[in-house]
């Protein structure tokens, strides 16, 4: 399966970040892409470095515009595509959601993510209600896709139900960057300890996994903080943790690989961490916290 990360820097406008995203995806088809998946909340900034109770307003609903539009490209290239959307799902409810459109146009699922961070400059509990779907893949036409959000890629619960669930690959659209302010030795263990935890869990799984995320300074527009600048960095890495393409730090990219899907069968029959769970033991870690006898 040829996989297509669209990494790009967001303006204002939401319809031409949509027009540019769509632009991609399409030289992304004529590279052979049979999926293609775009960042996180990719039709703006990214708002949720403040709050400001009027960007509710750029919330829609699922079936949507964007959902429309998408859906009509990846019938016409015959692709289908991961998007990332903020859901208005009734007045004074909303999510942080990611859709796939199918090769055939029809929007075959969603996700509603499901770890929402609150920290300076990612005031997301603001805006988002935590997820109510679980963490169901979604069958496509090119196979049974583990779609998380960001924020989840960090937790191994949430991987590793994915492919308790039969998911194939894992995906992250993200929206995740340095404060300018930091050091750049912090800046480097933050986006190493990215990349590190999401290897851990491609190879936990047994499964190839790709990461999406966006490019470029945004400022905070209340001018609390330094702003954010995103990381780039985006990668696809193979089911022993291995690295089959990566996007640079700093520039927009349409990162092009070819992932083989039957390679986790082999991995997994000289690595059988599923076989060797011990669900007889594991009951506690349904609490918050072991507490001190």
């Amino acid at each position: 399966m040829r996989i297509a990360l669209i990494q790009q820097t967001c303006v204002a406008d939401a319809r031409e970040n949509l027009a540019r995203n769509m632009e991609a995806l399409r030289t992304a088809a004529r590279q052979g892409a049979q999926l293609g998946i775009l960042q996180e909340l990719h039709t703006g900034p990214y708002f949720c470095q403040t709050e400001d109770t009027a960007l509710f307003d750029r919330a829609e609903p699922i079936p949507g515009p964007t959902t429309e539009a998408l859906g009509a490209l990846a019938a016409e290239l015959g692709m289908v595509i991961v998007a990332s959307l903020f859901e208005r799902r009734a007045a004074g409810l909303y999510h942080n959601t990611a859709v796939v459109l199918d090769a055939d146009g029809r929007l075959a699922g969603r996700y509603r993510k499901m770890h929402i961070p609150d920290d300076p400059g990612y005031y997301e509990k603001f805006y988002f209600t935590p997820g109510d779907l679980g963490f169901d893949p979604v069958d496509t036409r090119v196979g049974r896709l583990g779609v998380l959000v960001c924020w989840d890629q960090w937790f191994p619960e949430a991987a590793r139900l994915m492919a308790l669930a039969g998911a194939e690959i894992l995906i992250y659209p993200t929206a995740i960057g340095w404060n300018p302010q930091d050091e750049p030795d912090e800046q480097a263990r933050q986006r190493e300890a990215w990349i590190t935890v999401q290897r851990g869990h491609a190879v936990a799984n047994g499964l190839p996994l790709a990461a999406c995320n966006r490019v470029g300074f945004e400022p905070d527009p209340s001018g609390v903080t330094a702003g954010s600048r995103f990381w780039g960095s985006s990668f696809v890495c193979g089911p022993q943790g291995e690295f089959l393409a990566r996007a640079p730090e700093d520039e927009e990219a349409v990162l092009m690989v070819d992932v083989d899907l039957r390679h986790s069968e082999a991995v997994r029959r000289i690595w059988p961490f599923l076989r060797d769970r011990r669900i007889d033991a594991y009951g506690e870690l349904l609490r918050r916290f072991r507490d001190p006898a």
